[in-house]
């Protein structure tokens, strides 16, 4: 049994005021990155940009969040965790401002890398000052609307973005942005103060190891689709021996993540501060809850990469049609991620954990038996509303479980931990489930066209089935138009398509069943006892 070193909790109750502030700083991240695909179109028609130049803005605040977020826990540690959380909260403020002026695609773009390096900052200051100003069961619960906020700023970002877009334009979306920057500034002054340590060291060669190292993880696996997952597309910027680029970033990536480890080691065995303690990750337990957030947000990704795939290019209909197919999952994920932590007292981490990776796998294999190309059916939503059951409870569960086996001086280092985590795992989740889609589909349509007498060579000839990729019905028959494919044949290839689509989309709801349930074991490996509070400085004697 590990030996608990949290304090006591409080006695008396702290006031929620100062948590609304921590709240909407996670739903201002979050709402950020969700309204900028919503915000695409405008951008592409405002600046006269390709689609392709405008996404860059995402890519950009995802790229420098991840690429910083690290350096930002060790800043927040030397200058102060309220005094830089209220100087980022203003440069994102900034940011949002820049966004609403932008003459040109590149000052968006400026935006949104100031944003991202406002974030990496933001991300780790919100656990270590919900640190400082919560503890017991009152911690537990803060540390769970960070999850929630997540997803109601998500169906938030959805209804508005497409509303404002459809109404008014894109640049208000992002006055919203500015308007939540003000109020958390406002509520920021209920905060605790935490005072910093100029003492602290920055370990900058760190810092470049692991930037750079995320960075390459993050562009690789973000463009696995429109680079290739080995063989180098038309649209890779450069390859070597008709290699990708993008498998080459993965494993650039992957040998500089290990170099940052073990500089980071020796530092600590020399006595030196490392630029993240990686003490936080000492024992199995830890470990396992990295393991287990990791599966937790590429699972969320690869499904908000899935559902709006089919909602949007395959059926053909709007973002919100998206959100209204998304909304029992968000608003499940946001409930029980805000409700989970009162089972806490009954149930211990590890019970939880396992339970709601059983939940998960079963909801993915239920959707993958119900699903059509109907997103709006009862057992589909049933579906949904399970899933989201066990999602929430393990967005909060596994962030709890790392939170509170650390020291509260570690607070920022767990929370940049997260952020990474986070970040990594999103753009692995959506880039290997688009990458899974898209390959199972060619073979899928490949060896439907072979077997079927309906569909002659002369037709196929005329088709390029070496970049199959997911269309519309209407687009495909536009394709075919311009063949020599009689009535008969197109609506043969229209359902052709139909059926190949339809099983991709079985096949990698089982994989993503397959992968939740590969996770019950890291999530046998949790805390078995109920998680307490944030320690403070010590750990247990029993790792």
């Amino acid at each position: 049994m590990t030996t608990s070193t949290a304090k006591p909790a409080a006695t008396g109750r702290s006031s929620w005021l100062p948590m609304i502030g921590l709240f909407l700083a996670q739903v201002m991240m979050s709402f950020n990155v969700a309204a900028l695909p919503v915000s695409l179109g405008g951008m592409v028609e405002d600046f006269d940009v390709a689609p392709t130049v405008a996404s860059t803005t995402i890519v950009v605040y995802g790229l420098v969040v991840a690429a910083l977020v690290m350096l930002g826990a060790k800043l927040g540690q030397r200058i102060g965790w309220l005094l830089i959380f209220r100087i980022v909260v203003g440069v994102f403020a900034c940011s949002a401002i820049l966004m609403i002026v932008s003459p040109a695609v590149g000052w968006a773009i400026a935006g949104q890398a100031l944003a991202g390096a406002a974030a990496a900052i933001i991300v780790p200051s919100l656990v270590a000052l919900i640190a400082a100003n919560y503890h017991g069961d009152q911690q537990a619960t803060a540390i769970g609307s960070l999850g929630s906020a997540r997803a109601v700023s998500g169906v938030s970002a959805f209804f508005l973005g497409g509303a404002l877009g459809t109404l008014v334009g894109w640049r208000p979306v992002f006055g919203i942005v500015l308007a939540l920057a003000v109020l958390i500034l406002i509520f920021s002054f209920t905060l605790t103060s935490v005072p910093g340590d100029p003492d602290i060291t920055i370990d900058v060669f760190a810092a470049i190891l692991i930037g750079i190292g995320i960075m390459s993880l993050t562009l690789g696996f973000n463009n696995l689709n429109n680079w290739g997952a080995f063989y180098a597309d038309p649209a890779a910027p450069f390859d070597i021996a008709g290699v990708s680029p993008a498998p080459m970033l993965i494993v650039a990536g992957v040998v500089l993540v290990q170099a940052f480890f073990m500089w980071t080691r020796r530092r600590m065995a020399a006595g030196k501060v490392p630029l993240v303690d990686l003490s936080v990750l000492r024992s199995s337990r830890e470990r396992s809850a990295v393991y287990a957030m990791f599966i937790v947000v590429a699972m969320e990704a690869a499904l908000n990469f899935t559902v709006p795939l089919y909602v949007q290019i395959v059926q053909g209909r709007t973002p919100f049609d998206t959100a209204l197919a998304m909304m029992p999952f968000n608003l499940t994920v946001f409930i029980t991620a805000t409700l989970v932590v009162r089972v806490y007292k009954r149930y211990t981490p590890r019970a939880i954990g396992v339970f709601s990776f059983v939940l998960t796998t079963a909801a993915l294999i239920w959707l993958a038996y119900v699903v059509s190309n109907n997103w709006e059916t009862l057992p589909t939503i049933f579906g949904l509303i399970v899933f989201g059951v066990g999602q929430g409870a393990l967005v909060t569960l596994v962030f709890n479980v790392l939170v509170t086996s650390a020291p509260k001086k570690l607070a920022g280092d767990v929370g940049s931990i997260r952020g990474t985590t986070q970040n990594l795992a999103s753009a692995v989740g959506t880039a290997v489930m688009g990458a899974l889609l898209v390959t199972l589909l060619s073979i899928g349509v490949g060896q439907a066209v072979v077997d079927n007498p309906r569909l002659p060579d002369s037709l196929v000839s005329q088709v390029n089935l070496d970049n199959v990729n997911f269309v519309s019905n209407d687009e495909l028959r536009e394709v075919l138009d311009t063949t020599t494919a009689t009535p008969e044949q197109i609506d043969e290839a229209v359902r052709v398509n139909e059926d190949t689509r339809l099983t991709t989309l079985k096949y990698g709801l089982l994989l993503l069943a397959a992968l939740s349930a590969t996770a019950i074991v890291p999530a046998g490996r949790l805390p078995n006892y109920r998680p307490g509070e944030i320690p403070e400085d010590t750990y247990g004697e029993d790792r």
